[in-house]
């Protein structure tokens, strides 16, 4: 068995043709309560442009390996790790700022922290999920409290978050209201969207309020999201962001209605993993991977979500999310 891994690390902050360096590394050794993992697949997020640009360098120590996403296979276990053995097929989100990353040949993590794999996902989609699953199921179920009957509004719908946002709203039993470009109505509408309105076109405000408002806004786009939430709320609606803010914004309007704001910064945990695979199971959810790219290809990986792509991959981020199929294809002996 090797003793050292391929890994992709953020060398230097700023653009991504200049930010990353393949190098071989020691293969990390599970401790008390850990598992080793092959990763076969992780992705890359929101999370990753930032943390690649500088925005969270107090963070970040380079060289530094990034990324959060793991669908893989578990390769050893450390003392008191019992809750897995070593050829498991396994998904889960990494701590975020703690630790290596997940571009990388394998990954060391807590196992209270990860979930068996879906068997209906591959590799490919379960990387694809973990993060944003995690991401949805806090801001839907554990923050706004989403109820039966009641009406949601998801920015960006077509997006890897709120793909699988339209997904999770939609198999709570709510009426699902997204923002997306007018060509991706019909696919937005395909996950479960009751109403598409093409924020490129006009204001969504008139559309969302002739509706009679809605209970819930799941903010994954920024700009002044915030401070128009007011505008298209019910009495008493929630509002959960997940992008940060760095402008104030003018939030008086929101006492109006009794709004409650919620900020979000995920946290990873094995029940809501499980609870995405209960969905999977159900056929009631499904990821959406727009790209896969081999590991070597991060930076790639990184232009495209920022909408940079070659003229023949279109000037626009993939639906959905970007995967980074790391190894599947090498066969290693599982430790045993």
């Amino acid at each position: 068995m090797t003793t050292s891994m391929r890994v992709v690390e953020l060398v230097r902050f700023g653009d991504a043709d200049t930010s990353f360096a393949g190098r071989e590394l020691p293969k990390p050794t599970p401790g008390p309560g850990q598992v080793l993992v092959r990763v076969l697949a992780t992705s890359v997020n929101p999370l990753d442009l930032q943390t690649r640009r500088g925005d969270y360098r107090e963070e970040v120590a380079l060289p530094a390996v990034i990324g959060n996403d793991v669908s893989g296979v578990v390769v050893a276990t450390g003392p008191g790790a019992d809750d897995f053995r070593p050829g498991d097929e396994v998904w889960y989100l990494a701590p975020i700022f703690a630790g290596q990353g997940t571009y990388a040949e394998f990954h060391v993590v807590d196992q209270a922290l990860v979930a068996r794999k879906p068997a209906g996902l591959s590799h490919t989609e379960a990387a694809a999920l973990a993060l944003v699953g995690v991401t949805v199921w806090e801001a839907l179920v554990e923050r706004a409290g989403t109820r039966v009957g009641e009406r949601v509004l998801v920015h960006g719908g077509a997006g890897g978050v709120g793909s699988v946002a339209v997904q999770v709203a939609a198999a709570l039993g709510a009426e699902v209201v997204t923002t997306a470009r007018a060509g991706d109505h019909e696919f937005v509408t395909g996950l479960g969207a009751d109403l598409a309105i093409d924020f490129s076109a006009g204001d969504y405000v008139p559309q969302v309020r002739a509706l009679g408002g809605v209970d819930v806004v799941l903010d994954t786009v920024g700009g002044d999201t915030l401070a128009r939430s007011p505008e298209v709320l019910a009495d008493r609606g929630r509002v959960v962001s997940i992008v940060d803010t760095p402008e104030p914004q003018n939030l008086l309007a929101a006492w109006g209605v009794n709004a409650t704001y919620h900020f979000l910064f995920v946290s990873p945990g094995r029940a809501k993993l499980q609870a995405l695979g209960r969905l999977v199971d159900q056929g009631r959810l499904r990821p959406v991977v727009g790209a896969v790219l081999p590991l070597a290809d991060v930076a790639r990986a990184h232009t495209l979500l920022e909408g940079g792509g070659s003229a023949g991959e279109g000037r626009r981020r993939p639906r959905g999310k970007i995967v980074i199929d790391v190894h599947s294809s090498v066969v290693e002996p599982v430790a045993g």
